[in-house]
């Protein structure tokens, strides 16, 4: 069967598809795994798997969504399929080193340095009580409030009811606040302990 001149290849089309998606398919891969080498082996292995499924990519309308669910299976398989004991991160903020390296690329808007040892102060707390969730929690709070992350696309993602994603970013939210509070107010009552 000869192909027509005016059909691209079966690799052009799929690259059509799947280029613009890729960063975005990297940083989700970053944040469920925490490292690089282990995010770029995610994407490889889901682009390799759905290369074979090229039609069916053609006919799906939110491709983004789809593939970020591709993805989180990918990853959910790759994790049972490791031997029992070894840990998995599931976001950037793996240790307070690489957390700590990460806040500090974010642009600062603070002109003074009294506000940027307060805003490393704040960064470093933050810092602490993001380590201090559970990994889901750290990858939840993650993506919604910082890779804004809509609700609807994180539960057609995690394949839950969006009301689930509601219920979880409060009490996320709420866990993340306690341990905020625990971290900048560590004295009650105003006294502090003498060293």
């Amino acid at each position: 069967m000869a192909l027509l001149p005016f059909r691209q290849s079966k690799s052009k089309r799929f690259e059509r598809l799947v280029q613009p998606h890729l960063k975005a398919m990297y940083a989700f891969a970053y944040r469920l795994t925490g490292r690089q080498h282990d995010a770029e082996d995610l994407v490889q292995d889901v682009v390799v798997k759905l290369y074979s499924k090229l039609d069916e990519l053609e006919t799906i309308d939110q491709l983004r969504p789809w593939l970020n669910r591709v993805l989180y299976r990918q990853f959910v398989d790759s994790i049972r399929k490791r031997p029992a004991g070894r840990e998995v991160n599931a976001s950037v903020m793996d240790d307070t080193e690489s957390a700590t390296s990460y806040l500090d690329t974010l642009p600062s808007d603070s002109a003074d340095p009294i506000s940027g040892l307060t805003e490393a102060s704040n960064n470093v707390a933050l810092t602490k009580a993001l380590n201090q969730l559970t990994p889901d929690q750290r990858t939840l709070i993650l993506l919604h409030d910082v890779d804004d992350w809509r609700q609807d696309d994180i539960a057609e993602v995690l394949e839950v009811a969006v009301g689930t994603i509601k219920s979880r970013l409060h009490r996320t939210r709420a866990a993340l606040r306690k341990f905020l509070q625990a971290e900048l107010e560590p004295f009650e009552g105003g006294q502090r302990e003498l060293q």
